[in-house]
């Protein structure tokens, strides 16, 4: 049984620039609770006992809100990167918070992702092939998009392909792995590493047992605002994939002290934050309405998000945007 786990956050989210500004990305709130609680909540949900945030990019914004993980039922530590290490330096970084024994196996979450795949049978599946790394894979419908990992008949990781027009398979890293203590040993906690580019290479190259375990449940990689709109709308309608997603009713989160008028009609997904007014006869589809956001009679906004305190006026007609002060 694996009850460690290291979850990265550190990532600046460059690509969601306009919403990223003050909030790191893991903190956005997706279905009405920051990105990390979700995958914390998951992680807890499947024994892990004890979690470490590898952080950098406002930092200091974590602690404040998870505390020592008490309130949400596992242990919660910090490991903080004064300068990004990537990927293989946070990992080593932060497992220095962990007292792993022996060859432990530990979880690591990439903190871009949500998904609602069986932790517990990858960590099976790691066990029963004796592996010192094992990803989980997602097979997509158009790969050209993303690096390609094939695989073996038995599972065993053959290479690391980069992006191109004929992908030879269809299965992509989706970004969570377990990892033993020794693997982790060998990566520099000073310096900047990617276990994408060096760390699953050099295993690879000495002939390593990395493994992939593919499990095609709910994945999403939230790197783009669309991305980040659809996780939202896609865990309220699918309350299923994350425990912390609590609240739903009628396929929306409305805030209890969201004022909305009789007439209004809040569907496919939306949430409806803390003191938000809806007017008479809007429809609100698919998006996220900030926390203090007013919107004007008869007006439509759909598949948006509207950050805190905006005000729409009446009769607008918003669609697929992001709406910032």
């Amino acid at each position: 049984m694996i009850n460690k786990a290291i979850l990265l956050v550190g990532g600046k989210g460059t690509r969601l620039a306009e919403l990223t500004k003050n909030t790191p990305k893991p903190m956005l709130k997706v279905a009405g609770a920051p990105v990390t609680q979700h995958q914390i909540a998951r992680a807890q949900a499947a024994g892990i006992t004890e979690i470490v945030l590898a952080t950098s990019y406002l930092a200091e914004v974590f602690e404040p809100y998870f505390g020592d993980g008490s309130k949400f039922g596992i242990s919660i530590k910090y490991a903080i990167e004064e300068q990004p290490l990537g990927t293989g330096g946070a990992i080593a970084n932060a497992a220095k918070c962990l007292k792993l024994a022996g060859d432990e196996s530990v979880f690591i979450f990439n903190g871009d992702v949500l998904s609602g795949h069986d932790l517990k049978a990858q960590a099976e599946f790691h066990e029963s092939k004796g592996a010192d790394v094992t990803l989980h894979l997602v097979r997509v419908e158009d790969a050209r998009a993303y690096g390609c990992v094939p695989l073996d008949v038995d599972g065993k990781v053959l290479e690391f392909l980069e992006k191109m027009d004929q992908p030879k398979v269809n299965t992509i890293n989706a970004g969570c792995y377990i990892f033993n203590k020794s693997v982790i040993e060998q990566i520099s906690p000073d310096a900047i590493v990617s276990v994408e580019r060096q760390t699953f290479p050099d295993l690879l190259a000495r002939k390593g047992a990395l493994y992939g375990y593919i499990d095609d449940s709910y994945w999403i990689d939230m790197g783009t605002p669309e991305s980040y709109i659809k996780a939202s709308r896609d865990l309220i309608l699918n309350s299923e994939i994350s425990p912390a997603t609590r609240g739903v009713r009628g396929g929306a989160l409305i805030a209890s002290d969201a004022g909305i008028d009789a007439t209004a009609v809040i569907s496919d997904g939306s949430v409806i934050e803390s003191g938000a007014v809806i007017g008479a006869r809007c429809q609100i589809k698919g998006s996220i309405v900030s926390t203090g956001v007013s919107i004007g009679a008869d007006s439509i906004i759909d598949n948006c998000y509207i950050a805190p305190n905006v005000s729409i006026a009446s009769n607008e007609k918003i669609f697929a945007k992001i709406i910032s002060n």
